[in-house]
């Protein structure tokens, strides 16, 4: 509106005003002179100056004048398709509404697409409202959650205040709730039909109040939770709150609701009506008294009474009569509407939609904690095959009996008794009439016993449901933690979610009276879209523990469930929204919860083990995690970059004691493998291990990393102290049991070894080095039959695991099967390379299948390579050649080296043809292996 059109309004509206009501209507026929438009905004701004005191609270000029001004704007021509706002073009109009226009756009810049909301200007005009609004769109931009809508933007171009944020491809939920209830007009009858819409239902409302918390937590109400402000995305599901921030603002506008339009919201409202959002509001809200979080809790129940019910619980033509009902009077039940309703369901509605805010859910936490409840014991229910009439006979199920069947059990009862009392005679005595009395007292206690058993119903249904999932818990003692799923887009932060899976199962592993299965068997499964009970029957697990990671900017979303594999249902399950710097802290808060809900009675020591931080520090556990991730891959340039990324976290944080221990094991293994000369690399080895028990004695893996090194440096009594020592602290390290089990091999222990073998392999039922330890073990003690088909089975589990074959090749070597044995030394070549031992190996079948030139061949190449060759290796590659003194003296050089595989010098089969000279007994003594 021009400035001097806005002038002459105000001064006809005053002028008016200053006359009496009688003497107006000429005043104003001559003023406006024929002027319709003129005559009908003064009649406008007259009409809301005389009923101002309802509901509006500013003056009638100032809010009917933004009315009338805005009107005259250009703020609701649409923009067409090609059309810019900044860096954004204009792809279609989505649709118009109280809040602006919605345009489906193309960031030009990220080349994205996004939604673009442009506000009218009867909400930007005034400054503290755009104060208020950005500060809150801010605020809520800052949440991260994948039920919140990402606000991308907040921006302004002339005078044009807009919003652009994440397009969700999906519908609203007044659509989805409309479509949905078309397509389930007809009644199934199968129990697990009947249940399917509620749960969807359930995991609508579930999702809702996780973004709801997320926003609480944060200081942040949303105030206008509706269906229309929560978006249903069409490939998954995955539902989306939207227009945090806005509801603030909108507050102001809802003075301008008239008072007989309908409340239910239509698809294009007019700009600046609030239509439909009356129906949600809180009885504090309606009362315009100051509002907090518990308002949200109150429109979500309106929304799961919708979605239950597909009827609003406070309906009628006009917002005052809507209002009315809020303050005054209770929703219908449930039961009105849909039959077969949980007694649990109607008492989680009436909670949320209590008038007296004290008395409602305090905070959505509640809510959502007794709606998950309510899921796990409705999903319960569906899974069960069948009962026999004995069994609903059993207290268990009679408490499930929902709201309807209760009751009309007891009213049947009243009823009938009711009959009889009708068919008595009118009382005409004092006699009769006291009888009659009588009669009404009975049916008044028989309706106490109506209200009575349903009420009974309701507290049994609660009190079995949470009975059964206590129960259910408390008898899991082995679980499996899945690798979480890296849901950020980007396999880049593989080792996040790898590393958190790893460190979860750490930590599980310190639980009392709990076994969890390792690493490697776990991570089995990554990437695979396998069924829990497919998996627990593999790792003969009860429970199984499954997630998701998502990372977006500086904020984690981690998502957790444990489900009870033998009746595939949630015992417990939870998400966690915390800053990337807040890592290590819900690590140790979700292996809290889990030991509640495994009803787990620690001891003071246990709780402070299970909550203690290897490091504070966030980019020391960061760098930590890539290592971990690195070193479990095993080839070369992997532990190259696994060490790197050690030493990085070490220099981070010194204290770092895990850091320690892992950099020690990952150094023996790099070794091991012939990429370090032992004396360089025992030393560092060393080193790192001690300055791990230094910081943190009771640490299992800084034992495992000593009795390593205790090995390396054949101090065998250490080695073992150290390896008992690692296994007392963690009895679910499979690593320990494995090391201990080839160390208990090697001494000739047997016996023991299987046992130690055989736990590592109940640990980790699917890890290949254990699989393969088992055939090892075999292999030492001479039973080459039995390693063969060990060798074997573990190759069945990956023909790609090349030290398998390599194994496998020695065992036909010691058969004498030698062409089988090159075959499989060949086999180990094309799937892992050329490396110096596999030289050996395949030099010694060569020789001992009388393919001598081809053997000498190896053995010149491996005496002049600059590449490391254990000299214990290459002597057994001279004791098949028949060169007694060369094995001799490479003996001794493998003694001075401290050569790794000094430690198998009492049982390696190749060095049989030695056994019977002097000096191999005095180096057997020297190195300490006196079987």
């Amino acid at each position: 509106m021009k400035p001097e059109r806005w002038q002459q309004l105000d001064r006809l509206f005053h002028s008016a005003l200053e006359r009496e009501p009688e003497r107006r209507l000429a005043f104003l026929e001559d003023a406006c002179a024929g002027d319709e438009e003129l005559r009908r905004q003064i009649d406008a701004l007259l009409s809301a100056h005389e009923s101002a005191g309802s509901f509006i609270e500013k003056p009638a000029i100032e809010n009917e004048a933004r009315v009338i001004a805005d009107a005259d704007t250009d703020d609701s021509v649409e923009l067409a398709p090609g059309e810019s706002i900044s860096h954004y073009r204009i792809i279609a109009l989505l649709g118009t509404g109280g809040m602006g226009q919605v345009y489906l756009a193309e960031d030009i810049v990220l080349g994205r697409q996004v939604a673009l909301k442009l506000l009218p200007a009867d909400l930007t005009r005034d400054r503290d409202h755009v104060r208020r609004f950005q500060q809150e769109a801010r605020a809520a931009s800052a949440l991260n959650h994948p039920n919140l809508i990402t606000i991308h933007e907040i921006g302004q171009i002339d005078n044009r205040h807009f919003i652009a944020t994440e397009f969700i491809d999906g519908e609203t939920l007044r659509e989805h709730i409309n479509r949905v209830q078309s397509q389930h007009t007809r009644e199934s009858t199968g129990n697990t039909e009947k249940l399917k819409p509620l749960l969807e239902v359930l995991d609508i409302a579930i999702q809702t109040a996780e973004a709801l918390a997320v926003a609480h937590e944060a200081g942040i109400a949303h105030r206008d939770i509706k269906p229309e402000n929560i978006m249903v995305r069409r490939r998954d599901g995955y539902i989306k709150v939207l227009d945090f921030g806005l509801a603030k603002l909108t507050e102001s506008v809802a003075a301008r609701v008239e008072t007989e339009e309908p409340t239910r919201i239509r698809v294009q409202t007019s700009a600046g009506l609030v239509m439909g959002t009356v129906g949600y509001m809180s009885p504090e809200q309606t009362r315009g008294e100051e509002v907090d979080v518990r308002t949200d809790i109150w429109s979500l129940g309106v929304v799961l009474y919708e979605m239950v019910t597909g009827c609003a619980p406070f309906e009628r033509p006009t917002p005052t009569e809507v209002i009315a009902l809020i303050l005054e009077r209770e929703p219908p039940p449930l039961s009105r509407f849909v039959r077969d309703v949980p007694v649990e369901l109607q008492r989680i509605v009436n909670k949320a939609l209590t008038k007296d805010r004290d008395k409602r859910y305090q905070a959505v936490k509640d809510f959502l904690l007794d709606l998950r409840r309510l899921r796990q014991l409705l999903t319960s229910e569906a899974n069960v095959p069948g009962v026999s009439p004995e069994q609903e006979q059993g207290p268990g199920l009679k408490a499930i009996r929902t709201a309807n069947e209760e009751k009309a059990a007891a009213t049947s009862a009243v009823a009938a008794i009711e009959m009889r009392d009708t068919t008595d005679a009118p009382a005409t005595t004092v006699a009769a009439e006291v009888v009659r009395q009588t009669k009404l007292r009975r049916r008044g206690a028989l309706w106490i016993i109506v209200v009575l058993v349903s009420l009974a119903g309701a507290t049994g249904y609660l009190a079995y449901s949470r009975y059964a999932a206590r129960n259910r818990a408390a008898t899991i003692r082995f679980i499996a933690v899945m690798p979480l799923a890296n849901q950020s887009n980007d396999p880049e932060l593989d080792y996040l979610s790898d590393g958190i899976s790893q460190s979860l199962i750490n930590r599980l592993s310190q639980l009392p009276g709990v076994k969890v299965s390792a690493h490697d068997s776990s991570f089995k499964y990554k990437a695979k879209n396998a069924d829990p009970q497919e998996m627990a029957n593999a790792l003969g697990v009860e429970g199984i523990l499954t997630g998701r990671v998502e990372r977006r900017a500086d904020n984690l979303i981690i998502s957790v469930e444990l489900i009870d594999t033998r009746d595939k249902t949630q015992v417990w399950g939870d998400q966690y929204t915390r800053k990337a710097t807040d890592l290590i802290a819900v690590q140790s808060e979700i292996a809290r919860e889990i030991a509640a809900n495994l009803r787990l009675k620690l001891t003071n020591a246990e709780q402070q083990q299970l909550a203690k931080r290897e490091t504070t520090d966030p980019q020391a556990y960061e760098l930590f995690l890539k290592g971990r991730f690195y070193d479990s891959k095993g080839r070369t340039e992997d532990q190259r970059k696994a060490i790197d990324y050690y030493q990085q976290a070490i220099a981070v944080d010194p204290t770092y004691a895990l850091a320690y221990a892992e950099l020690s094991m990952a150094i023996v293994n790099f070794i091991s493998n012939g990429n370090l000369y032992p004396k360089e690399g025992n030393s560092k080895a060393k080193e790192a291990a001690q300055k791990a028990l230094e910081l943190d004695e009771s640490l299992a893996q800084a034992h495992l990393a000593l009795a390593n090194i205790k090995l390396s440096n054949w101090e065998w009594t250490d080695a073992e102290r150290e390896f008992k020592r690692a296994i007392e602290l963690n009895p679910s390290l499979a690593g320990a049991h494995h090391g201990y089990s080839m160390y208990l091999s090697d001494r000739g222990r047997h016996d023991q070894a299987g046992f130690e073998i055989g736990r590592a392999r109940e640990l980790d039922p699917l890890s290949l080095y254990v699989n393969l330890g088992v055939g090892v073990r075999l292999w030492v003690a001479r039973k080459y039959d039995q390693a063969i088909d060990a060798f074997k089975k573990t190759l069945d589990m990956d023909q790609s695991f090349a030290p398998a074959h390599v194994w496998l090749g020695y065992a036909y070597a010691t058969k004498r099967m030698y062409p089988e044995a090159i075959a499989a030394f060949q086999r180990y070549i094309k799937l892992s390379g050329d490396d110096p031992s596999i030289q050996v190996s395949l030099g010694k079948a060569y020789a001992a299948a009388g393919q001598r030139e081809k053997a000498v061949a190896l053995i010149k190449r491996l005496e002049t390579t600059k590449e490391y060759v254990s000299p214990q290796e290459l002597a057994t590659f001279y004791a098949v050649l028949g060169e007694r003194e060369k094995a001799f003296s490479s003996l001794e050089k493998a003694y001075d080296a401290r050569d790794l595989q000094m430690q198998y010098l009492g049982t390696d089969p190749d060095l049989d043809p030695l056994r019977s000279d002097p000096r191999f007994d005095d180096l057997m003594r020297r190195v300490g292996l006196t079987l």
